[in-house]
């Protein structure tokens, strides 16, 4: 009854702040409702088991959080409670940062789309971890890892190999986030010699920990939408030389073409929801095809009922993750999707 409140109740009056304000309210919320297991009750949702074994982890469910609504990890305890498979948490950088001036969270309500140009903005990579080890959350963890704005495009991979040291003890998976459009220059990390160093690096310090801690966390990479089929069979070929664990396909779109002559069209920033829905999927399944089935991929992108998801799926993705239709639609979304695939 309370989930079924969420559209007629609770999202309207969030709706009535602006975007980023909504969101810091909900997540000082989610946070105290996780200081407690009696307050973390009270949300619980109970969501049958559906599980699925991908880059060698046990997941309860195919349905994930994907990364950039909890980026300090500091909702942990009451994002586990709503029934998620696996929750990724992030993008998170070495140092503290501010991330882009505001306003820069807008709604695009007719489309049922968010565009954003937040930045990276995080506490830290410390602080992620020491929120990570108070939690009482034991799901499936993923944290996405990121480089600093201040960091030169060429000092990069140090930034990565930092991150995936710190996070590595704490994580079921990490995410390599090569493809916001709101880092500049970031995306050039998808491409060529750029590419192969930042992930033949990666490779290296991750056999390295995994000798030293004794367990083996995957690397998944997360991709953008406006890669053409050339760039495409360049990254999945140095994905398949070096042996990366996992594909995130995709992250959001610079393409306005869906969302003409509606609210926000012309602010700077990734769009994310329903209008990315069809441009995601169809990079999706061209990736698959270069692939083979050989890595697997986590569908994100526009998915917002049972339906979006089960087409991910048929696209060729192994799990999926909402974000945007979790804002829309509220929790109930993760039981629906989970209990109709």
């Amino acid at each position: 009854m309370f989930y079924g409140m969420y559209e007629g109740l609770v999202r309207p009056c969030l709706f009535q702040m602006n975007a980023e304000t909504a969101h810091n309210v909900t997540m000082k919320l989610m946070n105290f409702m996780g200081q407690s297991s009696l307050l973390t009750g009270l949300i619980r949702q109970n969501v049958e088991k559906r599980p699925r074994k991908v880059m060698g982890i046990e997941f309860p469910n195919p349905v994930g959080l994907a990364a950039g609504l909890d980026k300090d990890g500091v909702a942990l305890n009451a994002l586990g409670a709503l029934g998620f498979g696996f929750v990724e948490v992030g993008t998170v950088t070495p140092k503290a940062q501010p991330g882009n001036p505001g306003p820069r969270l807008f709604r695009v309500i007719p489309a049922e789309g968010i565009i954003n140009r937040m930045g990276f903005n995080n506490l830290g990579v410390d602080n992620l971890v020491a929120n990570v080890r108070e939690s009482r959350y034991e799901g499936v963890l993923g944290i996405n890892i990121g480089k600093n704005k201040t960091t030169p495009l060429e000092k990069a991979d140090d930034d990565y190999l930092y991150c995936l040291e710190k996070v590595y003890p704490y994580a079921t998976y990490v995410t390599v986030n090569i493809s916001s459009p709101n880092t500049p220059n970031l995306r050039t990390l998808q491409h060529g010699s750029a590419l192969e160093s930042l992930i033949a690096a990666l490779k290296k310090k991750q056999a390295e920990l995994k000798g030293r801690y004794s367990r083996y966390v995957p690397l998944a990479v997360k991709l953008a939408p406006e890669l053409d089929d050339s760039e495409i069979s360049e990254v999945c070929g140095i994905f398949r030389k070096y042996g990366v664990d996992g594909v995130i396909a995709t992250n959001t779109t610079l393409d306005r073409e869906m969302i003409r002559d509606m609210p926000h069209v012309t602010e700077a920033g990734g769009l994310s929801g329903r209008p990315l829905f069809q441009k995601s999927t169809a990079k999706l399944k061209r990736i698959r095809e270069e692939l083979k089935g050989e890595i697997p991929i986590i569908g994100v992108g526009g998915i917002d009922s049972p339906l979006a998801a089960r087409e991910k799926l048929a696209a060729g993705a192994d799990l999926v993750q909402i974000y945007t239709g979790f804002i829309y639609k509220g929790p109930k979304l993760i039981k629906d999707i989970v209990e109709n695939l």
